[in-house]
């Protein structure tokens, strides 16, 4: 997952992306840049005033690039402290080992991009993204801390960006079909069931093009595929989504913001991870 972008003109790093990357503040792009994230003409560039030549190719990545000293690809950090360690996980990323997978997963990653020898880090994920959803992925540094904050989960504001194939009419609504797993499908069910659950989640357009929308949601529970599986009960499935719908490059869903009471204080934590140029371009 990348934003390609070619400069057309001389100019600061720091300031072509501001330019360029709408709706991201120079913050987000600054946490880019020191995470070595942002790569110039193939190799990473962390300095906010280098400067571009016209034609240089720039991307903007989710997972760091391998410099030519080698080494990991790095997680880009939105946050860490003592107590919460946040990241922007990349689409085709595994949240966390699964009985099924194995492979490679964000939260070995995290520990292994975090931990020293002589100071190792353990963590404890808080919540799941599907692997190919990109955005925000919340772990705690400790057993207490995670159920600090999963004891007042039904607090945080969990928002959504998908792009979806037509358009919904109205524009915005609710959706509270209840939910079921169905473990052979592996697919979430929608409608009145003895084993569903209740589910909800609030859409509002904000884009259209080429038989597509961009839509913003915000859902009020949690349960496993939710927003595909009631986009799909829509009529409207997440782009991408083979599963729901029809396959495609990259499944147009990402977890834009989440907002969660301090563990400590109860004071609200707002954490964002703007979506790529490549989550957009699905509009076409």
């Amino acid at each position: 997952m990348s934003s390609r972008l070619t400069a057309d003109r001389p100019a600061g790093l720091l300031d072509f992306l501001t330019a360029e990357l709408q709706g991201w503040s120079r913050a987000t792009i600054k946490q880019r840049l020191r995470a070595g994230c942002v790569v110039v003409n193939g190799e990473p560039v962390s300095r906010p005033d280098h400067l571009l030549a016209a034609g240089d190719q720039v991307e903007v990545l989710a997972v760091a690039k391998e410099g030519r000293r080698g080494g990991a690809p790095r997680l880009e950090l939105l946050h860490a402290d003592g107590d919460l360690v946040v990241i922007h996980k990349p689409a085709g990323l595994l949240s966390v080992a699964t009985e099924r997978e194995q492979q490679r997963h964000a939260l070995a990653m995290l520990r292994e991009q975090l931990s020293t020898p002589r100071r190792p880090v353990q963590l404890w994920p808080v919540h799941r993204l599907d692997r190919e959803t990109s955005g925000v992925l919340l772990f705690a540094t400790s057993r207490t801390t995670r159920e600090a904050v999963t004891a007042r989960w039904s607090e945080a504001e969990k928002v959504y960006l998908a792009v979806v194939e037509g358009s919904p009419s109205p524009s915005a609504g609710t959706i509270d079909q209840p939910l079921r797993m169905d473990a052979k499908g592996f697919r979430a069910l929608a409608g009145p069931h003895a084993d569903a659950k209740r589910a909800v989640t609030h859409f509002s357009t904000q884009r259209t093009a080429k038989g597509r929308a961009l839509l913003e949601l915000r859902i009020e529970t949690g349960r496993q595929h939710q927003i595909r599986a009631h986009l799909a009960w829509l009529g409207h499935p997440v782009v991408g989504d083979a599963r729901y719908g029809a396959a495609g490059r990259r499944l147009g869903l990402h977890a834009l913001r989440l907002t969660i009471p301090d563990p400590r204080t109860g004071e609200a934590l707002r954490f964002e991870a703007p979506a790529p140029c490549e989550f957009y371009s699905l509009l076409g």
